[in-house]
């Protein structure tokens, strides 16, 4: 009882409770309009004594080979100190990849080998919008997310299984609050075999996880082309200069939507540095496809280009469609758009972002692109286990008045 008092005390210090109208975290709002080694932990004192800690900008390949890393492995503490303490004094420095604030606390460790790990997320912001003879704010859920992930004792199998219990209003319970639900067979060198319902990677930003966004909301491209999940067979490769991931399996963007059709999703990396990307920086150049069929074929194709050195990290990303089957909707339009993101962070903990964002719904009538500028500071308090986003979108669109939007956004994953 002792123990769940002070969780709950800590989350209350940094967790304002909130009601909200809520949608999972890949039915997007429509933002405007009416949407490698190791987690390294340590404490201040010691972060103030290390160099500034740089963090890889990984994409969702390179993702699927460390997000069991950490599980089963203890931060070793100098002293005793309370549960309180522990969460204050602690520091993740990694940025790039989720963390989580109990990660010790809530693993069990099995005798004969293995473990699992129970966690939870949420990420929810309060958005007040500015247009033309018109003010609202409103709070929207963006994840609300719980599951367990972890290990086979001889780490042949990793597991995970999520549910998103709150979804969007209206829409069917059963169908839209299930999450993650995959294992991946492990044995095979640079490999990684998957087989389960999880992200697609359509685009970089689009593949990404929801806890490492670098705004409260994915660009136009990443939010409408990608921001899926689908029940597939997944092939993943990471090598020193290059990665890639090849997934087969069902259009349905839904866990009980059955098969409707084929969906493939394929994407490259070339990372041209290797391993001498510490010195001269990571540059990734990067491409893929999304084909398939549900009551039409669709086919969308991206392009990126990213660049990390030190605090700076920037990147490009391009796509254009032929009928699409994003997260936010199917849609048989011939879409495109681009995203350019520039980030610098003045302090490990302090990022200052901006981007340029262009979506065209539909490439044969004119006059109707969406164009968003954003500009925002991250805050990561610990990490990305728990941060503070604040960002102001200009929306210019052809066909309609402009507005603006100033969000505040939270993240906590435990």
């Amino acid at each position: 009882m002792k123990r769940i008092l002070q969780i709950f005390f800590t989350l209350v210090i940094f967790f304002a409770p909130n009601i909200a109208s809520a949608e999972d975290e890949y039915m997007v709002q429509e933002l405007l309009d009416n949407e490698q080694k190791d987690e390294v932990l340590v404490t201040d004192k010691q972060a103030e004594e290390q160099e500034y800690l740089q963090d890889e900008a990984a994409d969702g390949v390179e993702t699927e080979f460390k997000i069991f890393e950490d599980l089963g492995k203890k931060t070793v503490s100098t002293e005793e100190q309370t549960f309180v303490q522990k969460i204050l004094k602690t520091k993740i420095e990694r940025t790039d990849i989720p963390s989580y604030l109990f990660k010790d606390e809530l693993t069990y460790n099995f005798k004969n080998g293995g473990s699992i790990k129970l966690f939870a997320g949420h990420r929810g912001s309060i958005s007040a919008l500015f247009k033309p003879h018109n003010y609202s704010t409103e709070y929207d859920d963006l994840t609300t997310e719980f599951g367990f992930f972890g290990k086979s004792k001889n780490e042949m199998f990793d597991y995970r299984f999520s549910v998103l219990p709150i979804v969007p209003r209206g829409k069917s319970y059963v169908d839209n609050m299930w999450g993650d639900i995959f294992v991946t067979y492990n044995k095979i060198p640079n490999h990684k075999i998957q087989i389960g319902r999880s992200r697609g990677q359509v685009g970089i930003e689009g593949g990404n996880s929801t806890y490492t966004l670098p705004f409260a909301n994915r660009s136009q491209i990443a939010r409408n082309f990608g921001n899926l999940r689908t029940t597939a067979v997944k092939i993943t490769g990471n090598y020193n200069y290059a990665d890639y991931s090849l997934s087969l399996g069902s259009s349905g963007r839904t866990l009980t939507s059955g098969m409707p059709g084929i969906d493939f999703i394929g994407w490259v990396n070339l990372k041209p540095f290797g391993s001498q990307d510490g010195k001269w920086g990571k540059l990734t150049v990067g491409g893929g496809i999304n084909a398939g069929h549900n009551n039409f074929n669709y086919t969308v194709g991206t392009v990126y280009v990213g660049y990390k050195h030190k605090r700076l990290w920037t990147n490009f990303e391009a796509a254009i469609a032929d009928g699409y089957n994003g997260g936010a909707a199917l849609s048989n339009k011939q879409a495109g758009g681009f995203a350019y993101t520039l980030g610098w962070k003045i302090k490990p903990y302090l990022q200052l972002i901006g981007r340029i964002d262009q979506f065209d719904p539909d490439r044969n009538v004119s006059g109707n692109t969406k164009r968003e500028y954003s500009a925002g500071i991250n805050w990561f308090i610990k990490g990305q286990a728990l941060k503070l986003v604040l960002n102001y979108v200009f929306c210019q669109n052809d066909n309609a008045p402009n507005s603006q939007k100033i969000i505040v956004s939270t993240q906590i994953l435990l």
